[in-house]
């Protein structure tokens, strides 16, 4: 960068190799012992390893080594610079999975300013649910400007008028000059971005996070998972989202791994091109996904041929999963599926995190598989004791151990500690816990306590393991019987014609003041004798794995809300409901 002016030429390059998995350049790995985001950034550009964007089919269409992602960042940070940014402004980004993305990202943190990455729109709820959902996180970070991927200029730009602030393509930005200025030098302590978290409190709250806090996170990665020097990384998941963001982006610039990238919306499509991609790219070594992702590739699996006439998954060492509930039978489906292409029952790497602790909380050790613990379902005070299987019971996924200067206590409702093997809520501390909610002092302070961080989940600890049992705010309390939503969802999912995420189950006031559980359901067919019959079975099967009885509302294809990361939203599905903005459809009593 001898010029005084840097144009944007990284981003115009046009090259069809991707970057290197091990290299030869005798880059040491250094699992993200940096004082700044900047600085991991820099140490990982004199190197040969990058980023590496595929189209919907898998194919590589823009290789990006981290060295010219540096040089587009100064370039980025300059242009923002003139255009009058300042240390601490927020800069919200639509988080488009693509070079102008990651180049703005580190842009803003090298201009000292804090990046906000914002989601895209989804599938459902159009053009005004897209806009209000923007304007209510525009509003939240208060930030200077907005830039946004050309595609959604009339969406995004709507979105900063109605909040007053400026809105840019980000295609605007690159075209402007990018005279050398100044930078700002950062500390450690500084907040290095805001995150929006769709999991553990009340939405939408940006997690402040530091640049001490992420690396300390990210280093814990780079231990947790055992990196090696010939690992690489495959993702398809959303850098709106904290597991896509700080897991499978920013992880791998602190790490230096070397990444390819499928898009969201086309794993979406065509789910399959995900494992595809991690066969065709012979050093795949590290892939995460939630449970859903490995649930709809098996089932797009049960009509072909063996997988192995098409896949190669001998090398997927780390195959991790993260950020909802862990199914094992999904899983083992997943191994029935793929076992014949190499895949191993040992890669699976359970975790457990959320936004506010940066992202990992706990990790399982690689090679150890998924381990499940039955749980007595009418005990939610313990683990059901001795060798004979429960009754009733819940097969609850051990998710690790904390990872690396994370420490983790189960807690009663009054915060007294539990000891082990005794459900709880999950609080959590160490250096990678948030800062708190921006200018929400309020709202920190109801889950964080002498640096303690109340998940919102409830668990419990097993021989150093933790165990996730379910969100607290989800349970459903009958009778004095505590009964998790999850476990009513997946007997329906059980019938055939229905899958995970047809379902939302919540409790309800009847009008006789008595709490009730409510369960909607996603219903395809149209005829009217058929929907009775599956009201009455949904009805009947609830009934037999619960013992509850229960209104059991039919809904259209489509009508369940999600979070910005495509989870199930009950909370939210619950106030549509009791506000009538879910209509169930008329059935014959």
């Amino acid at each position: 960068m001898g010029s005084d002016v840097l144009e944007s030429g990284g981003l115009l390059a046009d090259r069809v190799v991707p970057t290197a998995t091990a290299t030869g350049d005798d880059l040491a790995r250094r699992f993200a012992d940096f004082e700044t985001l900047g600085e991991a950034l820099d140490y990982a550009a004199s190197g040969a390893r990058g980023l590496n964007f595929h189209d919907a089919r898998g194919a590589l269409v823009r290789p990006y080594p981290f060295s010219e992602l540096r040089e587009d960042a100064l370039a980025m940070a300059y242009r923002l610079v003139a255009a009058g940014v300042k240390p601490e402004d927020r800069i919200a980004l639509v988080a488009e999975t693509s070079a102008e993305f990651a180049s703005l990202f580190f842009g803003v943190i090298y201009a000292g300013a804090w990046p906000v990455p914002l989601p895209l729109p989804t599938s459902f709820g159009g053009r005004d649910s897209y806009i209000e959902q923007l304007r209510v996180q525009l509003g939240s970070c208060d930030p200077t400007m907005l830039i946004y991927p050309p595609e959604l200029a009339q969406m995004a730009g709507e979105a900063a008028r109605i909040v007053g602030t400026a809105g840019l393509a980000w295609d605007e930005l690159i075209a402007r000059p990018a005279a050398r200025v100044a930078l700002p030098t950062a500390k450690g302590s500084d907040i290095a971005y805001l995150q929006y978290s769709s999991g553990s409190t009340r939405f939408p709250h940006g997690v402040a996070i530091t640049h001490h806090a992420l690396l300390n996170n990210l280093a814990a990665h780079g231990h947790g998972m055992k990196l090696q020097p010939s690992d690489r990384c495959v993702s398809w998941l959303p850098w709106y989202h904290d597991m896509g963001l700080v897991g499978c982006f920013l992880s791998p610039v602190a790490n230096q791994v070397s990444t390819d990238y499928l898009k969201t919306e086309d794993f979406a499509r065509r789910p399959l091109a995900w494992l595809d991609m991690i066969s065709r790219n012979q050093g795949t070594t590290l892939s995460y996904s939630p449970t859903f992702g490995y649930d709809i590739c098996a089932r797009r699996m049960s009509s072909q041929t063996k997988a192995s006439d098409r896949f190669d998954l001998s090398r997927w060492r780390v195959a991790g999963n993260g950020a909802d509930m862990i199914r094992p039978d999904v899983m083992q489906n997943f191994v029935d599926a793929f076992a014949d292409a190499g895949f191993k029952a040992t890669a699976f790497l359970p975790s457990y995190g959320l936004a506010e602790a940066t992202l990992a909380v706990s990790i399982m050790p690689p090679g150890e598989g998924i381990r499940v613990e039955l749980v007595e379902e009418t005990q939610l005070s313990g683990v059901a004791a001795g060798r004979d299987r429960p009754q009733r019971y819940r097969a609850i996924v051990n998710c690790g151990k904390p990872v690396r200067d994370m420490k983790v206590e189960i807690r009663e409702e009054d915060g007294t500690p539990l000891p082990e093997r005794a459900i709880g809520k999950l609080w959590c501390s160490g250096p990678s816990v948030m800062v708190g909610y921006f200018r929400d002092p309020d709202a920190t302070a109801a889950c964080m306590v002498d640096g303690w961080l109340d998940t919102g989940d409830m668990g419990y600890l097993s021989d150093g393991y933790v165990y996730i049992v379910g969100r607290a705010k989800d349970m459903i309390i009958i009778n004095g019987r505590n009964h998790w939503p999850q476990d009513i969802e997946w007997a329906v999912e059980q019938l055939p014609g229905f899958k995970a995420g047809d379902i939302a189950a919540f409790a309800i006031t009847t009008p006789g003041g008595e709490e009730t559980p409510a369960v909607l359901v996603q219903c395809r067919s149209s005829d009217d004798a058929e929907r009775v019959r599956l009201r009455e079975e949904i009805r009947e099967r609830v009934r037999s794995v619960t013992g509850m009885n229960c209104v059991i509302e039919l809904i259209p294809p489509r009508t369940l809300p999600r979070t910005s990361s495509g989870k199930l939203s009950r909370a939210k599905a619950r106030n549509l409901y009791l506000n009538g903005e879910i209509k169930p459809y008329d059935i014959a009593a």
